[in-house]
């Protein structure tokens, strides 16, 4: 899972993009470099910052130019390497987005795809979606169900050649067919699903995913067929540029943007682009950033509350396979001591998270960090003792091997993340873990070390997991070779029932109920200390309308454009 610059509403959960924009988005330096600032900005929580303008005050025509955080090599959001969060966002704008999400996470048909979708019978549930005439691929292939049943083929974890990314949801559905006519789709579910509507968005061309070897590879550094408002113009590797132009056989309202271009930038990079009128976007999340972009020329900044969280996993093999120990971290570490060093010199209160599923702003929000959570290093201490690493003169050792922990960094990150790692680094000495902070190549940060579980400790940023089951993946039981987005691997039986249980509750009190159980187990495992939930701050290109900072929304790409 991989995360935006600055965070807008995503598709799907998503894991940073970068190293350096884990913690480098939501810190500062714990030095004098900068100055902290007075908690005057209160973002937006029920509505989008964003410039909401009517078409009529948007003009035709111009760019929108954005930064990236990485190269997209996968473009396929249902495959495992396709979840990083800029490539899932702009294939929403380059394919079938059957639903959009308003400010409150509610979900809503969008009209160019579906005339209705429905749920036609709870006993079993049948879902029944009604296709716009329209709408079409760009190869003139009707948009039908042939391309639901391909989803879900894909998707549904029965055939391990599909590297998949999440089966959540597909591995309930039965049957996929035709409804009454070529332009109605049923879907029945063997087991009730809550948040069907997540499924299927966006949905892909069957021509496109229909065999393993077009899942897997058949997106990769290409969209083979489109459709949805804009295509993929170019991507330059070279250049690490991609450029997006609007779809020619697009039956929908024109787009009003002529060009929307994307560089790949690192994080530090970012702010200065956006000051020399590179780029009309850029995070202003840290102490840095916000300083220089504050007063820039022709800045907007925009705040927001979106689902968006900053944690420390923990790892799951050696010293940490032991339970004990995990949750004697989760006591050694001062939560908010580390929030204090993250929101220094930032205008927005970055509020401390207690609950792994549900943001703060979040009906169903309940603080489960009850005793996992809470500072108290001689509670750490006794843990540790009580699972055999004794302290002699201020290291500890077990059956004489020394507890010696590793904390997984990239080299591109900025002094801000180091203030957050070594102020880790300190609190674990204090309970006699040695931490040693390994810097390794940002390009590999996630392909080689996090993917692969090689951490000890780590910090990354999940983003855009609404609605709630699709935090599943992330506490799932991995399957073979697949950890879907529990990099850790650590879970437990318990655990799973507990969320598959909450994501087939359809109604929505008792499912809030299951998902809370969950996130009690969740704590007392010691998978992730939950630092607390980022807001959005961002600066924008005067002008720019209905794009910014928001909360649980979808960007409509079409509307996006510049003010008259």
């Amino acid at each position: 899972m991989h995360t935006t610059p600055a965070t807008r509403r995503l598709g799907r959960a998503a894991v940073a993009a970068l190293a350096a924009l884990l913690a480098a988005t939501a810190c500062s330096s714990a030095g004098g470099s900068a100055n902290d600032v007075a908690k005057t900005v209160v973002p937006t929580v029920g509505a989008e910052d964003n410039n909401p303008q009517p078409p009529e005050n948007v003009k035709d025509g111009g760019e929108l130019r954005e930064p990236l955080q990485q190269w997209i090599t996968q473009w396929n959001p249902y495959q495992v390497d396709g979840t990083y969060g800029d490539a899932v966002e702009i294939m929403g704008y380059l394919e079938a987005k059957l639903f959009r999400s308003d400010a409150q996470g509610v979900y809503h048909p969008v009209p160019e795809y579906l005339v209705s979708a429905q749920v036609t019978s709870t006993s079993p549930q049948v879902v029944t979606y009604k296709l716009n005439p329209k709408a079409v691929w760009s190869d003139g292939t009707p948009i039908g169900y042939r391309d639901f049943a391909a989803v879900w083929k894909a998707s549904n974890g029965k055939d391990p050649a599909y590297n998949l990314a999440d089966s959540s949801g597909y591995e309930q559905i039965s049957a996929v067919e035709q409804g009454a006519d070529a332009g109605e789709v049923k879907v029945t579910f063997a087991e009730p699903y809550a948040d069907w509507q997540s499924l299927f968005n966006p949905l892909l061309p069957a021509a496109g995913i229909s065999t393993p070897q077009n899942f897997n590879d058949g997106w990769v550094e290409q969209v083979p067929i489109y459709g949805g408002p804009f295509v993929l113009a170019s991507a330059d590797k070279t250049a690490q540029t991609i450029t997006l132009t609007p779809n020619p056989r697009w039956w929908g309202p024109k787009p009003k943007l002529e060009r929307i271009t994307y560089r790949v930038l690192d994080s530090a990079a970012i702010t200065q682009a956006f000051l020399n009128n590179e780029v009309d976007y850029a995070s202003a999340g840290t102490a840095t950033a916000y300083g220089q972009l504050k007063d820039a020329k022709d800045a907007v900044i925009r705040t927001g509350t979106p689902w968006d969280e900053v944690h420390i996993s923990f790892g799951g093999n050696g010293a940490l396979a032991d339970q004990k120990v995990r949750q004697a971290l989760g006591k050694a570490l001062d939560r908010a001591s580390l929030i204090k060093i993250a929101n220094k010199g930032v205008p927005v209160d970055f509020k401390p998270l207690d609950n792994h599923l549900f943001m703060t702003n979040q009906s169903g929000y309940r603080n489960n960090s009850a005793d996992w959570a809470g500072y108290d290093p001689a509670t750490a201490k006794k843990w540790l003792d009580e699972a055999g690493w004794k302290d002699a003169g201020g290291a500890r050792s077990k059956d004489g091997q020394p507890l010696e922990l590793h904390y997984v960094m990239s080299d591109g990150s900025t002094q801000a993340q180091a203030d957050l790692a070594a102020a880790v680094q300190n609190m674990l000495q204090q309970v006699g873990v040695k931490l040693t902070v390994d810097k390794v190549p940002s390009k590999e940060y996630f392909s080689k070390y996090i993917n692969e579980g090689k951490f000890d400790l780590a910090s990354w940023r999940n983003t855009g997991s609404f609605p709630l089951s699709r935090t599943v993946p992330i506490y799932r039981a991995p399957q073979g070779d697949n950890v879907f987005g529990n990099y850790s691997k650590l879970s437990t039986p318990e655990i799973d029932g507990l969320l598959r249980k909450a994501a087939a509750t359809l109604d929505p009190a008792q499912a809030a109920e299951l998902y809370n159980q969950a996130d009690v187990k969740i704590w007392e495992l010691g998978h992730t200390l939950e630092l607390y939930q980022r807001p959005s701050i961002v600066a924008v290109r005067k002008g720019l309308a209905n794009f910014g900072a928001g909360s649980l929304a979808d960007t409509v790409i079409t509307s996006v454009g510049w003010q008259k």
